[in-house]
């Protein structure tokens, strides 16, 4: 800096400014120096205001170099400007993007358009090095170089050469008397190199990670009532190559505490005995600090039903070291209870606001209930027009809030044409144009076409969710469908069947649902001349073409919380189909399934589903007709099985199916790898067991087969991916195997 000999050389001199003159300006501007500028025309300027003024501008950071001189009573104010950054470039970068980086470095002042400053640069490589170090890369090394060029400009270049992650080889615990080593380690993200480091990761050291296990340290302990754990220091050793690096992490474990008591204290505007029941910690119980929170959260969300949205819950612990024992006090401050002023939509340019609206079942101008809030945006998300679905709740007032949801709109028109393949039906040419939304009145009209080798079909679909404000459904469908049995593996007949139907839903609750339908049809049965014995005798008693007129009902309750690739939640479904006089055919289907939807951990779901259904016939219809049989076998039922094949086979050996079908699958989804998407993508190892049995067949448990494996779906532009790989466990003789099974494209 250059004031300091400046200044001595104003120090004989005392004068008042008559005018000031800036010489140097580049790109900077007049108005700005003058801005920081501590002096005025019209002051008196000594040596103190000398030295203020060409401290405030070197201070800005702008100037290079800044000298004051004078002309007579005129002070000139002579500025060399520091360059402007016109390019930064980086280069060698693989694990941060360019993007990434340069928004780091904008944080810190370094960003073009900026001012150049060449100890700043210095900080920037430091900057850029941390963040190396955050990720295990200690062999990081950074270069750069300034290039000047015209205009008083530079460009920046700074080259990365990024090394490798160091790698962990050891992990040491000091301190832990309780659980051992191997045990508190297997907790941990982080670890020592293993079969499946090269897959994981786990033993690439970085800053975050080992932030996060410590935290999982604490939560251990926390957990298993260890109210005074702490960690009392951690050590990262790094080689001198910067290759490996040895972890030491010293803690104490103290005391194990058993809760004495439980209390609620503060404002309790909910009675106590029903605040009581959410709080899941209980005297006796060794102190559970994840039990804590759980509790915590459920006063909070039941205080928050009754419109204390912002009430505070405090669990003060009360020590009794002597006797290692806790009394839990949960302190409630429930504040103010606030009340919904609106509630506004944004992003749903096509949607109209009242099919929005008419899933809301939080209320304008009623007290905020963040259970209310929270169930409109998932009858929002379950809709299906909406990619994404957030909701924020702005405070407005002292005691009111208003409710934005924001949405992300998906293609709710589509006009689609493709080829697909499938094992059970070989290809599949589709063409169709539906709008499941159409017009923005949430009404869904479709008109399809498919075909494949094994079936053929035309379909107009109209369907209307809400017939009255009270959400009452109808809907109703004329279709055709040709299906040629033998083509998907079964017994060798054709069917034509053309039709039409009308259906109607009646909510009973905010999750279940009362279905009663009304369908017309008329089959024609073609038979081959090696078709079964049991097809011919049909036809015999029976005759080739069938009207029918068949009554439906179903009850559902689903409380998951999307409709396709759901993680949590259940659903329960009860139906019952009947043909009735003066029908062909008299007979009768039902059916139950049930799936259910648990949480493991925050990236696991267990999902066990299953379903059973049978049909016979009554009065002049002695069974239910063989092609509404059921079928099992293939995707969906038990796979590592060939599609339809288990169960009774006919008099040629082809599979015939049967009146009753049993079926159970269990399945662990898991994340997938690369992805975190798990709206339209899934992967699961599965276990399914089930079966079909004939009209003359009892139920025997020793006919089920089992299978096991992996399975993958996907929800892709052009249909539905599925993949599975399945070993069957218990197969016997005539039993056909197909372990891997997929199909591309749309299925129906």
């Amino acid at each position: 800096m250059f004031f300091s000999g400046t200044t001595q050389a104003f120090s004989a001199f005392h004068f008042q400014i008559e005018d000031i003159r800036l010489e140097g300006l580049r790109r900077i501007s007049a108005g700005t120096v003058f801005n920081y500028l501590a002096v005025k025309k019209g002051d008196y300027l000594d040596p103190d205001g000398t030295k203020a003024a060409i401290e405030t501008l070197f201070k800005t950071g702008l100037f290079k170099d800044v000298r004051l001189t004078r002309i007579g009573n005129v002070l000139i104010v002579e500025l060399e400007e520091r360059p402007a950054i016109a390019k930064i470039t980086i280069t060698g970068n693989e694990n941060i993007g360019s993007d990434e980086l340069k928004k780091s470095l904008k944080n810190v002042g370094f960003a073009e358009g900026h001012v150049f400053n060449r100890s700043l640069l210095e900080q920037v490589e430091l900057e850029l090095q941390r963040q190396y170090f955050n990720l295990g890369k200690y062999a990081v090394r950074i270069q750069s170089t300034v290039q000047e060029l015209e205009r008083n400009r530079v460009e920046v270049s700074i080259e990365i050469s990024e090394g490798v992650i160091a790698k962990i080889r050891q992990i040491t615990l000091v301190g832990n008397r309780e659980f051992s080593e191997s045990e508190l380690l297997s907790e941990l993200e982080l670890s020592v190199g293993g079969w499946f480091s090269f897959f994981s990761n786990r033993d690439q050291y970085n800053k975050q990670k080992l932030g996060a296990d410590l935290e999982t340290l604490r939560s251990f302990y926390l957990d298993r009532g260890y109210v005074n754990f702490s960690i009392d220091s951690t050590q990262v050793a790094i080689t001198p190559d910067k290759k490996d690096v040895y972890i030491t992490i010293n803690l104490t474990e103290g005391d194990k505490y058993t809760v004495t008591g439980v209390k609620l204290l503060g404002s309790l505007i909910v009675p106590e005995a029903e605040l009581m029941e959410k709080i899941s910690i209980q005297t006796g119980n060794t102190f559970s600090g994840k039990e804590v929170s759980k509790s915590t959260e459920a006063l909070i969300e039941r205080l928050g039903e009754e419109g204390y949205l912002f009430a505070k819950v405090n669990a003060l612990p009360d020590l009794d070291k002597d006797k290692q024992t806790v009394t839990l006090n949960f302190f409630i401050d429930p504040g103010k209870r606030i009340y919904v002023r609106r509630i506004n939509f944004s992003g749903n340019s096509k949607t109209r606001d009242e099919v929005m609206r008419r899933e809301m079942r939080q209320m304008e101008s009623a007290w905020a209930s963040g259970k209310d809030i929270k169930r409109s945006k998932t009858r929002l998300e379950r809709l299906g027009y909406f990619e994404d679905v957030t909701v924020e709740t702005p405070v407005v007032s002292d005691d009111q809030v208003d409710v934005n949801y924001t949405v992300v709109e998906r293609p709710s028109g589509n006009l689609m044409a493709g080829i697909g393949f499938s094992q059970a039906e070989g290809f599949l040419i589709n063409a169709s144009l539906s709008q499941d939304n159409f017009l923005g009145s949430g009404k869904r009209v479709g008109v399809e076409f498919n075909n494949s080798q094994v079936r053929t079909t035309y379909r107009f679909s109209y369907f209307n969710p809400y017939v009255t404000i009270d959400g009452v459904s109808r809907g109703f469908n004329v279709f055709y469908r040709k299906t040629d049995a033998e083509e998907a593996n079964l017994s060798r007949y054709t069917t034509d069947m053309y039709g039409a139907s009308l259906n109607y839903g009646i909510p009973m609750s905010e999750f279940s649902n009362l279905g009663l339908g009304f369908r017309y049809d008329n089959t024609f049965l073609r038979t081959t001349d090696y078709s079964a014995q049991e097809i011919f005798d049909f036809v015999k008693a029976n005759g080739d073409q069938y009207n029918t007129y068949r009554i439906s009902a179903s009850w559902e309750r689903d409380t998951r919380n999307r409709y396709f690739l759901a993680d949590r939640g259940t659903l329960q479904s009860v139906s019952a189909e009947v043909a009735v006089p003066p029908s062909d055919l008299t007979y009768y289907t039902v059916g139950f399934r049930h799936q259910w939807l648990y949480p493991l951990t925050t990236d696991y779901t267990l999902l066990m589903e299953g379903n059973i259904a049978y049909g016979d016939g009554f009065g002049n219809t002695t069974q239910l007709p063989f092609f509404e049989n059921y079928y099992a076998g293939g995707p969906h039922t038990v796979r590592g099985f060939k599609q339809n094949t288990l169960g009774p086979l006919d008099s040629s050996g082809l599979p015939f199916g049967g009146n009753l079908k049993i079926v159970g699958n269990a399945e662990v989804i898991i994340p997938v790898p690369f992805t975190k998407n798990m709206k339209s993508v899934r992967t699961s190892a599965f276990f399914d067991i089930g079966n079909v049995y004939g009209n003359d067949e009892q139920f025997d448990g020793g006919a089920l087969r089992y299978s096991t494996g992996i399975a993958a779906l996907w929800l892709s532009p052009i249909g539905i991916l599925s993949f599975s790989l399945a070993q069957p466990l218990n197969t016997k003789d005539g039993d056909q195997i197909q372990r891997f099974q997929f199909s591309i494209g749309a299925t129906f």
